[in-house]
């Protein structure tokens, strides 16, 4: 599992997410994941794949409060090494890496979300959902 370590702006400790990012305009969350893909990581080819998760977070983040929905896919790729071409990405950004999924589960840095190993085990499990999961609201 490729995640992106963060440092947030305002200070504090890193820690690790998934790379994505929000919608804009009116993208489709397809086209969003395709170029945010692109700009976090440098990955052009792939293929969508299911949604496994789902979140609304609020939190503060640089001297700002955000309210933003989030929609977990999973996406298969060979491994590649990432580059990050979003500039104000790359300016909180600490270091890519690859995580062994078994991994995650006994991992000592914070991982957001914060039941990330049990999601993709879940999906190694038992596949994908046969429905959209249900939103986990989380407020900080």
């Amino acid at each position: 599992m490729l995640l992106l370590r963060i440092r947030p702006p305002h200070g504090g400790d890193t820690f690790w997410v998934a790379p994505g990012g929000g919608i804009e305009g009116d993208e489709t969350p397809e086209a969003t994941l395709r170029r945010e893909l692109a700009e976090e990581v440098g990955l052009t080819a792939f293929a969508h794949g299911p949604v496994v998760w789902r979140r609304h977070h609020t939190f503060n983040w640089g001297g700002r409060r955000f309210s933003q929905k989030e929609e977990y896919r999973i996406v298969h790729a060979d491994r590649f090494e990432p580059v990050m071409a979003d500039q104000a990405e790359a300016a909180v950004l600490d270091c890519f890496r690859w995580w062994p999924i078994a991994e995650l589960s006994g991992a000592e840095e914070r991982l957001t979300p914060l039941s990330l190993a049990a999601i993709l085990e879940r999906y190694l499990r038992d596949g994908a959902p046969a429905e959209i999961p249900d939103e986990e609201v989380l407020i900080d």
